[in-house]
């Protein structure tokens, strides 16, 4: 059950939609959070344009079964499991705008609601996409069965977990060898950035990276996230850790991100997280931008962020600790 203050996600009336597809994917969206599976009830269409004009969603334990006259002496039927409840939304043509209105929105179920964890075996929470289903095709020609299928697909995903309710790729990371043994002889001191690049599914990439003793960059392991929670920071640095056979850098220079600085000191208590120059920049250029329009305080400054970490770097060589934990 979600806290009943959150509405961004929750049916109210008036509330308006560009289709009725849209209606059915929303409130299909809030039966899974809460529990339920939907489907499609009633509906009216103009007799001459065919359009929707009014459309019924009901939980799928709605009305009852009604009896088969065809096979009265079965002996084995299946278990009932409609309930009545009365659980909908019902949504309106407007005819000025074209779009749909919230008409009628009842919350309350007369059954128990199906946990998260479970909430993606719902009849109307089952999607897979095109490639999966080929996947899946393939597989079954092959000799496996359905359940063995998706227990493959969860470890070309790095696990079960790494899947969210659609069976589809939530977090995964990855470090070959090479990573591996750069990170042994420079794991120190790590960058670790998720601003780097989104796809077209708005998912964060994410990169740790360092330097070498010839202050060329080397990469340590990099990956893909669902979001930036505290909860997928948690998840990813003790898979990072368990890559470079648990140690820990002794600093981690990271953005202004909370979540990720929730994170840390659960997986790594022992590690120093400060900001990067490019972000302490930003937060000055924000707070006081007013100084940069003088040059000479603007050069000051350029000096104090650049100029002098690179002297402490010509200075103490490969000894990137000290170089971190110098307080500017």
């Amino acid at each position: 059950m979600e806290p009943e203050n959150d509405c961004d996600w929750k049916p109210k009336l008036g509330m308006i939609f560009d289709s009725e597809q849209c209606a059915y994917e929303f409130y299909n969206t809030y039966g899974g959070r809460m529990g339920f599976s939907i489907r499609r009830d009633y509906c009216k269409k103009d007799k001459f344009t065919n359009q929707l004009i009014h459309r019924l969603l009901v939980c799928n334990k709605e009305g009852f079964r009604k009896v088969d006259k065809r096979d009265p002496l079965s002996k084995n039927s299946r278990a009932e499991t409609r309930t009545g409840c009365e659980a909908r939304l019902y949504i309106k043509l407007h005819d000025g705008t074209g779009k749909y209105v919230v008409t009628d929105f009842k919350e309350k179920h007369n059954h128990d609601l199906v946990s998260p964890e479970c909430a993606h075996m719902l009849p109307s929470q089952r999607k897979i996409s095109a490639t999966q289903a080929i996947q899946l095709d393939l597989e079954a020609q092959s000799g496996l069965r359905l359940g063995q299928s998706f227990e493959l697909m969860g470890r070309e995903a790095g696990g079960r977990q790494c899947l969210d309710n659609e069976e589809q790729i939530t977090n995964m990371f990855w470090a070959d060898a090479q990573m591996i043994m750069d990170y042994a002889q420079f794991g120190d001191v790590v960058t670790f950035d998720t601003t780097y690049k989104l796809n077209k599914e708005h998912r964060p990439f994410a990169s740790y990276v360092g330097f070498n003793y010839h202050r060329e960059t080397v990469i340590f392991g990099a990956a893909l996230l669902y979001d930036e929670t505290a909860e997928s920071f948690v998840w990813l640095f003790e898979n990072f850790l368990e890559a470079m056979s648990r140690k820990a850098p002794k600093t981690l220079f990271i953005d202004q991100d909370v979540a990720m600085a929730k994170a840390i000191p659960i997986v790594m208590p022992d590690t120093s997280h400060r900001l990067c120059t490019w972000h302490l920049m930003q937060n000055a250029l924000k707070h006081v931008n007013c100084l940069f329009q003088d040059k000479e305080v603007k050069g000051v400054l350029d000096k104090f962020f650049f100029h002098i970490l690179i002297s402490f770097y010509d200075m103490y060589g490969s000894c990137s600790s000290t170089i971190a934990h110098s307080r500017f």
